[in-house]
């Protein structure tokens, strides 16, 4: 027999009446309320972090529901995301937890309120053999069902069929299946769950029988309007004989038109008797009939496209050059591969299929310098946006037998261009989506192809067009999203997040210039310094691109053009004591590092979607039972650099003068600051390990110092990504010297050349090198600290290996680390 466990909990709740919806427990749901008290309680609700009940409206058509017109039985649940929609309205998703009943309702306050009762009844065994027959009865219940339905997914499918608990069961097909929100509603108001699967089935054979019923009666609707249809055709084939036999004595002007336009067309052969035989099928239709119109439409957009109409390009590299500069600061990676292109290009005119990817974080120029592309080359240049696009049909085309069919935005792309090769740029490539109707990351794939894009074929023009002579540049800010053979097809070029003197340098030359012309202002009216500028880059925005940037200079010439307007000054002077005035106090205080010379604090660096950041690392070590401690919303794989190490610590701790049980008698807390901004990554592990050795050893971490690298276990640091910014961030916050991996060193010459002159970088290969360097050395132990390391080093070298144990002040490693190099 099961046992059978009832839980109560009274529950005190805002309110959300539901209009044709029914909330299950466990069960997550997404759906939109529109702006107005409801949403304000939501609001109030997702702000607080609190409860709230979810109840369905016994009458739908109730624009303000009263507790009259409100169910009993309710969800109470927990709101997972809340989302201000453009049009006004918010998107709630929500978690259900538990039935509840109503015991009363206060009306009393701002927002609907109501004690409830919360009732959870849990059966042991998920019901015995009763629960295990009512279970399979459901599910063939529920097999003839959805037969009758016209398709249900096959994760859905799978879901029912993996569910084994009987009250999840019942309420996962009921929010799923089930039509009627009343018979949902008879669901929830059912807290035992076997009596709950009994209702479920009964619902479930009522609804099947109407189905068939339903299905019954379409079947004879649609006999009879085939036999109109019928009569249809007939009609109009009766229309086509006539004209046939000459009785319809109207002017075919349209036809000879067509035929004029094909003749002057500069077309391929294949293609010029394809669009004749479409004029005489034109020719034989009615006017009226809907195949006439997409006939015409179909002629219409051949002949638009530029079959083999070509502009020439430019081939003066000089040329070219001069005008990427004079768009564009930086990008040197972009502008060398055009050139290059433009030089092979003079050398071999018959070459084709240039495919580039520009990979970067938002605001660096990727979609600006395809343009200025375009101008260098004098090539058209067309912009196709595929952020959003979830639909196969979107790029390439529609079948035109379909009413409203179009091709795709490919060739809508080179007709809008005029010539058969533009320069497309394929912006937001990482932000295609996909659905049931196809994966337009999919369609990509022969347009992107060098092999396959000169004989492309739309849906709509169902004829083979060259695409070989285009110039595709597609944009991405990450390439996780993209799939594995688009990237393969395409040449990626990444572009890294601008440095301060590259700020500087676009914001006096370009951002600054364009504002001013935007504003009507000019240098004699307007004076914003090198000074002001760096102090905007600084404490104003963070950014990896430059439009917020871009955004406070616009705001200075506002204000500015205001000011003269109203005063009638003539000239404005922006200087560091009067910024405040125009774009307010400060907003962001960039990190420094600290003023002393700390235990247990250790600078790290950090690559963000915005740059560099420096990230420093905070270990504190308390008397306990060896527990361990991560906070700073980190990731998996940054608690597991943690946890990696703690355990290097543990099996060095002679040698760095630790106590060897410090795991059994320390807790030990690692926190990373700003714990709302979530971290992730592996590059922080030299930097932990730094910071637990310091505490554990009780030796401070020099204060100029910055770090980041990867570690293995056995104390090796592995290469990182994104040093370019992480540099400039230390230079940023005053550090003087920098350890990297010693892989890193093929990155040092794509450091900014202001911070690769200001700073000290030190190629570590393991965890020794990091540690002698980021220690204060101790009075008198400098020298026996290094004789001690290169002892070590010296004796990893022979076949037998052992453990070195050095002075306490100094660091050492195992004789496996030093044979693994």
């Amino acid at each position: 027999m099961s046992r059978f466990t009832e839980k109560l909990e009274k529950m005190e709740l805002t309110v959300i009446p539901m209009r044709g919806l029914v909330a299950f427990p466990a069960i997550p749901l997404s759906f939109e309320i529109e702006r107005g008290p409801v949403s304000e309680a939501c609001e109030a609700a997702d702000r607080h972090d609190d409860y709230i009940f979810l109840v369905s409206q016994k009458d739908i058509s109730a624009e303000k529901p009263t507790s009259e017109d409100l169910y009993e039985v309710g969800t109470v649940s927990k709101i997972k995301q809340f989302l201000k929609l453009p049009e006004g309205n918010i998107r709630i998703v929500i978690d259900g937890l538990c039935r509840a009943t109503v015991l009363r309702y206060d009306t009393e306050g701002e927002h609907l309120r109501a004690e409830v009762m919360c009732k959870t009844i849990s059966i042991g065994s998920n019901g015995g053999v009763r629960g295990e027959a009512l279970i399979q009865e459901v599910l063939t219940v529920f097999d003839n069902f959805i037969e009758l339905l016209p398709k249900v997914s096959h994760e859905l499918l799978l879901a029912v069929k993996s569910i084994k608990s009987p009250g999840l069961l019942a309420d996962f097909i009921a929010c799923n299946i089930l039509i009627q929100y009343a018979d949902k509603q008879k669901i929830i108001e059912e807290f035992d769950p076997l009596r709950r699967l009994e209702l479920l089935a009964v619902i479930m054979e009522k609804e099947a029988e109407l189905l068939k019923t339903e299905a019954s009666i379409h079947k004879r609707v649609r006999a009879q309007i085939d036999g109109n249809q019928r009569e249809y055709y007939l009609r109009e084939q009766l229309k086509v004989i006539q004209n046939e036999l000459g009785y319809n004595s109207e002017p075919d002007s349209e036809i000879d038109e067509y035929y004029e336009k094909i003749q002057a067309a500069n077309l391929p052969d294949d293609v010029r008797e394809k669009l004749n035989k479409e004029v005489r099928k034109l020719a034989k239709t009615a006017y009226s009939s809907a195949e006439s119109g997409v006939l015409r439409n179909y002629l219409d957009v051949c002949l638009e496209i530029p079959w083999l109409k070509t502009s020439k390009d430019r081939i003066d590299v000089e040329a070219a050059r001069k005008i990427l500069d004079r768009d564009h600061d930086g990008l040197e990676k972009v502008k060398e591969r055009i050139l290059e292109f433009m030089a092979v290009k003079q050398l071999n005119p018959e070459i084709k299929n240039q495919i580039l990817c520009l990979v970067g974080p938002p605001g660096t120029g990727k979609t600006s310098v395809a343009q200025s592309i375009a101008s260098a080359m004098k090539r058209k240049y067309v912009r196709v946006s595929l952020g959003g696009v979830r639909d196969e049909a979107d790029i390439r085309g529609h079948r035109k037998t379909y009413v409203g069919s179009m091709p795709g935005r490919i060739i809508n792309a080179v007709v809008q261009a005029g010539t058969r090769n533009p320069l497309i740029l394929l912006d937001e490539i990482d932000k295609l989506t996909r659905d049931s109707h196809g994966d337009p990351a999919s369609a990509l794939l022969e347009v992107l192809d060098g092999e396959q894009n000169k004989a492309f074929r739309d849906h709509f023009i169902e004829m083979p067009i060259d695409l070989s002579e285009c110039m595709f540049i597609a944009t991405a800010n990450t390439l996780d999203t993209v799939p594995r053979p688009l990237i393969d097809r395409m040449e990626v070029i990444e572009l890294s997040s601008y440095t301060r003197h590259e700020k500087l340098s676009i914001a006096k030359n370009h951002l600054t210039v364009k504002q001013f012309k935007r504003h009507g202002l000019n240098k004699r009216t307007l004076k914003i310094s090198d000074d002001v500028l760096l102090e905007i880059i600084d404490f104003y925005t963070r950014e990896a691109g430059v439009r917020n940037l871009e955004r406070e200079i616009g705001k200075i010439c506002r204000k500015a053009a205001k000011e003269i307007i109203e005063t009638g000054v003539k000239r404005c002077v922006i200087t560091g004591d009067n910024l405040h005035t125009y774009l307010g106090s400060r907003k962001i205080l960039p990190e420094k590092i600290s003023a002393d010379n700390e235990i247990g604090i250790v600078n790290g660096l950090a690559f963000t979607e915005l740059g560099g950041d420096i990230l420093k690392i905070e270990v504190a070590v308390l008397d306990g039972t060896g527990k361990i401690e991560l906070t700073g919303s980190l990731g998996d794989v940054m608690k597991e650099s943690a946890r990696t190490a703690i355990s290097y610590i543990r099996a060095h701790a002679k040698s760095l003068n630790i106590d060897p049980d410090f795991y059994k008698t320390k807790d030990i807390h690692i926190h990373v600051p700003e714990g709302a901004v979530p971290k992730d990554g592996p590059s922080a592990g030299i930097t932990i390990m730094t910071a637990l050795a310091s505490e554990l050893s009780g030796r401070p971490v020099r204060r100029d110092i910055a770090m980041t690298g990867e570690m293995t276990l056995r104390g090796r640091v592995l290469a990182i990504g994104g040093l370019k910014e992480k540099t400039m961030a230390a230079y940023t916050a005053g550090a003087k010297t920098v350890l990297i991996p010693e892989d890193n060193e093929c990155d040092l010459s794509e450091i900014d050349s202001v911070a690769r002159s200001s700073l000290e970088f030190v190629l570590c290969r393991n965890a020794n090198d990091v540690l002698i360097n980021a220690f204060i050395p101790m009075p008198g132990a400098k020298d026996e600290t290094k004789n001690a390391v290169n002892k070590s080093e010296k004796e990893c070298r022979s076949p037998k290996v052992e453990i070195i144990n050095i002075l306490p002040d100094a660091v050492s490693t195992d004789g496996n680390i030093g044979a693994s190099y």
